[in-house]
């Protein structure tokens, strides 16, 4: 018994450490610029830094030989970033082509990002004109641990499915 417990303790000792942060997250979009419009004009995220992927070390990350990207890297404007810098990476595939997105929200491995808002009612209305299609009307959470929030889910002109949540007691003009 006192071998299984040494070996224990050996293998956790040597185990890596867990996840400590969110690094940044990606989406592939289109058409760079009209996302760039409604991340950051729309949302109000900000650009960070904007190049070409055209190198080996890409294609090999990504798994398509000779993949050519555009990437912008986009954070928030007045919040501390992660460790990358930013908080969104967004992507566009000059190579290979891209497929158009899988809408359904149940598929398994589909992703929602979540951001917190002033208004989410403006705020809808504003991304609305920039392109996205509201998968519902501004709702108020009425059970679990964000119940008073305002929250809604929407497609950005990709498909990429985002949530936006307006904390419980928050008052603006749209829902007093």
């Amino acid at each position: 018994m006192h071998n299984r417990t040494h070996l224990l303790v050996t293998t956790i000792a040597r185990s890596p450490l867990p996840a400590r942060s969110i690094f940044h997250v990606g989406f592939v979009v289109s058409d760079l610029d009209a996302s760039l419009r409604f991340y950051c004009e729309g949302l109000g995220l900000e650009l960070r830094h904007r190049q070409l992927q055209n190198n080996a070390y890409t294609s090999s990350l990504v798994g398509y030989p000779d993949a050519v990207l555009e990437i912008a890297q986009l954070r928030f404007r007045d919040a501390a970033p992660p460790p990358s810098g930013h908080v969104i990476e967004l992507i566009s595939y000059r190579r290979p082509t891209s497929a158009p997105a899988d809408l359904e929200r149940s598929t398994l491995g589909a992703g929602h990002l979540a951001f917190v808002v002033d208004d989410v009612l403006e705020m809808s209305e504003r991304l609305r004109s920039f392109g996205a299609q509201l998968i519902n009307e501004p709702i108020q959470i009425t059970e679990g641990i964000n119940t008073g929030s305002w929250d809604l889910y929407l497609h950005d002109p990709d498909g990429i499915v985002l949530e936006l949540l307006q904390a419980a007691g928050t008052r603006s003009a749209s829902n007093g």
